[in-house]
């Protein structure tokens, strides 16, 4: 056990900067603060539960990886990694399924061309789908680049941008992909192509661990909308859980922790992410987080996204970051969570730190 460790002001003194990806880091660089331990620490600290950690983390606290070797970052005019940024005519193209993205400028992300879905049954999919070649990929140049990324003192985690569901829909469209998984006739196509998804998700996460040391997988896989899931909990288990669950067991076997990224409504999937193995989700605000972290929060880490205004005032912001350690820090480390804070002001992020190092000496 860490001893307790008082609380000190010069810990916020900003000593450098955590290594960031160049081509595009959400927030700008990280500062790096005089902190007891490396965030890294402190993060798995919370993950575990052990009782060790010494502050709420952050989302800062996590480096990400979307590197351009997997050309769907490209397609979808993502990429964070150390090369340059995409310029406006590299972003959209062909995924590594060879599915065509647009770049819309205007939300600045990509859709699939619409109107001509590649597959119309899931049954065809054997004959339609060309899976990429994980192996052909150009590991040793993301190596080459990336390596540096491997010093970096925050937990480093690896982004994948398609994931299971949302690859369905990519071949099929939003209508063909929900009816798939739903319809007999067409869900023994749906659970084939889902295992051999799986087998290629770890395939690539096995490559990726011989370039950089990735620590964590974040998988993107939207299950919901504004209001409702996509697709009942019961479907969810049948249909999609299982393969999930192959790719965080693997994850965890070569001791990774597993990120799950869902957009929308989801409360009522949350057994199902804990059924997979999941270790993390970030609920969306039309989620009842308190609930979700009161609930689950002994079986799965959730990020919270604090609510503050704009036109907030210094003094409104610390108030706002002492009310959320006072509603947060009792409930650690049974029920641990991250301070989502990239669309915070700047101010409220150490000032979470301070109020939460000052609980955890003294409790």
């Amino acid at each position: 056990m860490l001893a307790k460790i008082p609380f000190s002001p010069d810990e916020l003194n900003i000593i450098g900067s955590h290594i960031s990806t160049k081509s595009m880091s959400f927030g700008g660089p990280a500062p790096m603060y005089n902190t007891p331990i490396t965030p890294k620490e402190n993060f798995f600290h919370a993950l575990r539960r052990d009782g060790e950690a010494l502050w709420i983390p952050t989302m800062s606290d996590i480096l990400t990886i979307e590197s351009r070797v997997n050309v769907d970052h490209i397609a979808r005019a993502e990429v964070m990694d150390m090369g340059e940024p995409l310029s406006l005519e590299e972003k959209g193209g062909k995924d590594m399924f060879g599915i065509e993205w647009v770049f819309v400028p205007q939300v600045g992300g990509s859709m699939v061309k619409p109107g001509a879905p590649v597959l119309e049954d899931a049954n065809d999919w054997p004959e339609v789908i060309k899976f990429p070649d994980v192996e052909a990929m150009d590991w040793a140049a993301c190596k080459e680049l990336n390596s540096c990324m491997n010093e970096t003192k925050r937990a480093f985690q690896v982004t994948f941008q398609n994931g299971i569901f949302e690859r369905l829909i990519s071949f099929m469209d939003f209508e063909g992909a929900a009816l798939a998984i739903i319809d007999e006739d067409q869900q023994d196509a749906v659970h084939a192509l889902f295992d051999k998804l799986a087998d290629m998700y770890i395939a690539m996460i096995a490559k990726y661990r011989e370039c950089v040391n990735i620590e964590g997988v974040h998988f993107h896989d939207d299950w919901g909308s504004q209001r409702s899931p996509f697709f009942s909990a019961a479907t969810c288990s049948e249909m999609i859980v299982p393969y999930l669950k192959r790719i965080a067991d693997y994850c965890h076997s070569e001791g990774m922790f597993f990120h799950q990224h869902s957009c929308g409504k989801n409360e009522l999937l949350v057994p199902c992410m804990i059924e997979a193995g999941v270790d993390m989700w970030f609920p969306q605000s039309m989620n009842d987080t308190a609930m979700l972290v009161e609930k689950y929060g002994d079986k799965l880490m959730f990020g919270v996204y604090p609510q503050i205004p704009p036109e907030a005032t210094p003094e409104q912001i610390d108030e706002a970051a002492k009310a959320f350690v006072e509603q947060y820090a009792p409930g650690f480390p049974e029920k641990p969570v991250m301070m989502v804070g990239f669309m915070a002001p700047p101010e409220f992020s150490p000032a979470v730190y301070k109020y939460s190092r000052e609980y955890f000496a003294t409790h």
